[in-house]
């Protein structure tokens, strides 16, 4: 055998080691951008992390013991916005369905839409926080100067009392944190697109 053809052939083999690695990393990059989703899901579904539950309605019976849910607000630096809880605090029966407000002013000259991210503290409370609608589960769009009160559904599950180490708790805190959307969705162009030069996605 020649030295060329060997040489091509040693090319060749190279050629597809370099498209192997190159589909895994694509492939590895894709998953971890999927698993952003995927975890947020499971944190849903599971309460883990402080991490709200989703329920489609409330028990039909309450206990006749309540807690205090307290309400924190937060905004990330980039958006122009007052949030704001318009009460501090609620002292609701567990198992019943309570409706709470939040406050967004959108302080900018400019349409903005914000996303809220949110969890409970403490953290094994999330488990048993269980939201029936909420503004977090949206983007939220306000126009120059507007003002809106945006609604949260919740109920605590009546299976906190059931917990040991859940059932001593006298108070439980929700906390949300509003971010600028299109910032969030630049991060992720960034993400699938790593080649791309950093001026393009900022």
């Amino acid at each position: 055998m020649s030295d060329t053809v060997k040489h091509n052939q040693l090319r060749q083999s190279h050629n597809k080691v370099a498209v192997i690695l190159g589909g895994l990393a694509v492939s590895m990059l894709g998953a971890a951008y999927a698993a952003v989703p995927l975890y947020k899901i499971f944190c849903q579904v599971t309460g883990y992390g402080g991490t709200t539950k989703r329920a489609a309605a409330a028990p039909e019976k309450a206990l006749n013991r309540t807690i205090i849910v307290r309400f924190d607000a937060n905004t990330r630096r980039e958006l122009h916005w007052k949030f704001e809880p318009v009460e501090r605090t609620k002292t609701v029966r567990i198992g019943e369905n309570t409706l709470a407000f939040y406050r967004a002013t959108n302080l900018s000259d400019k349409v903005v839409t914000g996303m809220a991210s949110f969890n409970v503290t403490p953290e094994i409370a999330g488990s048993y926080f269980s939201k029936i609608e909420c503004f977090c589960f949206t983007e939220q769009t306000l126009q120059p100067g507007q003002i809106v009160d945006m609604p949260v559904s919740f109920f605590v599950d009546p299976d906190i009392v059931n917990d040991p180490d859940a059932k001593v708790l006298s108070e439980i805190t929700l906390s949300y944190t509003f971010y600028l959307k299109d910032k969030e969705d630049k991060k992720a162009a960034a993400v699938k697109t790593p080649n791309q030069p950093a001026s393009q996605i900022e």
